[in-house]
């Protein structure tokens, strides 16, 4: 049994209930941007992509937060690692319109960084892992910003949520003993708005260029 959040205390399946109800937030997401690409009539291939991945992330982090084992844990990180590889990827292609030898030099080197995080699972409760996404965030909010596309802010908010995430998500063991439910499960909630917003600034902005 892999035993990583404040909420988990015993090895039965129903050991962290807060922590896999949360994980509707992913669901939430995805269909929250699946409605606005509908109404925007902005409905695609990689609209849907991103929101199956979506739901890929929220059926493997219950899964994960129900087993607590080694499968499950792959179950849960690999459909977070698609989503942001294949959100670089669009918003790269439809927004920035960048070449694709560009692009895919950014996927490679975003890659290489996620990577070498890995190798510090131990610092703030594993959550480095996530610095190159913190990063790739205020780098897309910066250029969201600067060349004003529609709700030019968005990107740049979804950076404040995101950062909030990750402090609840680093500070889960720390708390354990005045919030013993943790605060892995804000982790959840606030990534399904992050997820949302993320999708919304690239259904809002699209161009027609080829993926």
């Amino acid at each position: 049994m892999i035993d990583l959040y404040c909420e988990r205390i015993g090895a039965g399946l129903l050991a962290e209930p807060v922590n896999v109800i949360t994980n509707a937030a992913f669901f939430v997401a995805a269909w929250a941007a699946w409605s606005l690409a509908r109404r925007s009539n902005a409905l695609s291939t990689d609209i849907h992509a991103l929101a199956a991945l979506s739901i890929m992330i929220g059926v493997g982090s219950g899964l994960f937060h129900v087993f607590a084992v080694g499968w499950a844990r792959i179950l849960d990180e690999v459909p977070i690692l698609l989503f942001q590889l294949w959100y670089l990827w669009m918003y790269t292609r439809r927004i920035m319109t960048l070449r694709v030898r560009f692009a895919a030099a950014s996927i490679a080197g975003y890659m290489v960084a996620a990577i070498f995080c890995r190798r510090f699972p131990h610092l703030l409760n594993g959550s480095l892992v996530y610095a190159p996404a913190l990063i790739l965030m205020l780098y897309l909010g910066l250029y969201h910003f600067l060349q004003n596309k529609r709700e030019r802010f968005l990107l740049l908010a979804t950076l404040g949520v995101f950062l909030a995430s990750l402090t609840f998500r680093s500070i889960d063991d720390a708390v354990c003993s005045f919030v013993p439910v943790g605060t892995h499960f804000l982790w959840h909630i606030l990534n399904g708005v992050v997820l949302y917003l993320s999708m919304r600034a690239l259904i809002l902005n699209r161009s027609n260029q080829p993926a």
